[in-house]
C-alpha cells in the first residue's frame, strides 16, 4: 500500500486548514465553555476574545496603528471576512494566523471572534503564521528575515527545510537571512522602506559596519539608486584598499600600526578614518555626515571657517 503524500505547508494556509477540518469538527463536539456559538461554516466557532493569546513565533514586530484602525472600521461596517486560526493550549487558544484581526476585535471591544481551531505542532504553527504574514499581511523584509531565522533556530531546521516549510526557494531564504548581518540602524532603514532590499544587498559588500551605516545614510539623503550605490561601494572599497592587495613594501607590523592609528584618530575625531599608507606616501581620509558634522570636525581640528 502506497504511503500518503507528504504535506507541504508551503502550499499555503488553505490546504493545511482544509486538511484539518475533520479533526476540528470532531473537537467542536466537546467545545469548552468559552465557545459562544458555532458559525455556519463547518469547523468554525466563536470563541472569547479574552481567551486568545498571541503566538510566541509571530514574525511581525509591529502593527501600524492606522492599519489597525482601518481594519477595525472595515470589520465594524462589513463584518469579519476571514476568521482567525488558533490552536488549543490548555484553557486558552494560541493564535496561528490573524493577529491583526484579533487586535481589531479588541479595539472594537467585541466579546467573541470567529475562529477555526486546528491541531498543529510548534513548528507547524510557526510556519503557518509566517505563511499567513507573507501571503496576506505583508511583512517588511527584516521581519521576514527574522521569521526564517526563528524557524531555523527554534526548530533546528536547515535553510532548505525552512524554505520547504514556507514554499520558498532556498536561495530566497538565504538571501533574506543575509539582511540580519546588517547593523540595527541599517536594518531599521530597510524595515521602514527607506532603503530597498537591493540597496541593502549592495551595502553588505562593505565589511566595516560603521562605514556601511554612513554609506546607508548618504544613500537615503541623496536618494541614490541601487546602481549609484554600487558605484559608491566600489569607490569605498578602492579608497580603503579592501578590494586590492596590501600595498607593496608595507610590512605586517606597519599595517598593524596603521590600524592602530586609524582607531585612535577615529576615536579622537568621532568619525570614521582611513589611513592609506605606503613607505613613500599616503593619505588620510576622514568621513563626515552632512554640513553640521563637517563643521564639528573642522572645530575639532582647530580650523576656522
Amino acid at each position: 500500500m502506497a504511503s500518503a503524500p507528504k504535506s507541504r505547508l508551503g502550499r499555503g494556509l488553505g490546504g493545511l486548514i482544509a486538511s484539518a477540518a475533520a479533526s476540528t469538527q470532531k473537537n467542536s463536539a466537546a467545545a469548552p465553555a468559552a465557545v459562544i456559538a458555532v458559525v455556519a461554516a463547518p469547523g468554525y466557532q466563536e470563541i472569547g476574545v479574552h481567551l486568545v493569546e498571541p503566538s510566541p513565533y509571530q514574525a511581525r514586530r509591529e502593527i501600524p496603528e492606522d492599519q489597525l484602525r482601518e481594519l477595525a472600521e472595515s470589520i465594524r461596517s462589513e463584518g469579519l471576512l476571514q476568521p482567525i486560526v488558533v490552536r488549543k493550549t490548555g484553557d486558552k487558544f494560541q493564535l496561528i494566523a490573524g493577529e491583526r484581526r484579533w487586535r481589531a476585535f479588541q479595539q472594537l471591544k467585541l466579546k467573541a471572534i470567529p475562529a477555526r481551531i486546528v491541531e498543529a505542532s510548534n513548528a507547524s504553527s510557526a510556519a503557518l503564521g509566517l505563511i499567513e504574514n507573507l501571503q496576506r499581511e505583508g511583512l517588511n523584509p527584516i521581519e521576514e528575515a527574522h521569521g526564517y531565522a526563528s524557524l531555523i533556530r527554534d526548530f533546528d531546521l536547515t535553510q532548505e527545510s525552512a524554505a520547504d516549510r514556507v514554499g520558498k526557494a532556498r536561495a530566497t531564504v538565504a538571501n533574506t537571512l543575509r539582511l540580519l548581518s546588517l547593523d540595527g540602524e541599517v536594518q531599521g532603514f530597510v524595515a521602514r522602506n527607506l532603503l530597498s532590499v537591493g540597496h541593502a544587498k549592495v551595502l553588505l559588500g562593505i565589511n566595516d559596519a560603521g562605514h556601511r551605516t554612513m554609506l546607508a545614510r548618504r544613500v537615503i539623503e541623496e536618494g541614490l539608486s541601487v546602481r549609484a550605490t554600487e558605484k559608491l561601494v566600489h569607490e569605498r572599497k578602492a579608497a580603503t584598499g579592501s578590494s586590492r592587495p596590501k600595498a607593496r613594501g608595507v610590512s605586517s607590523k606597519d599595517a598593524e600600526a596603521v590600524a592602530g592609528i586609524e582607531k585612535k584618530l577615529g576615536s579622537h575625531l568621532g568619525a570614521r578614518v582611513a589611513v592609506l599608507h605606503t613607505p613613500k606616501k599616503g593619505r588620510i581620509v576622514i568621513e563626515y555626515h552632512g554640513n553640521e558634522d563637517l563643521q564639528r570636525l573642522l572645530e575639532k581640528l582647530g580650523i576656522e571657517t
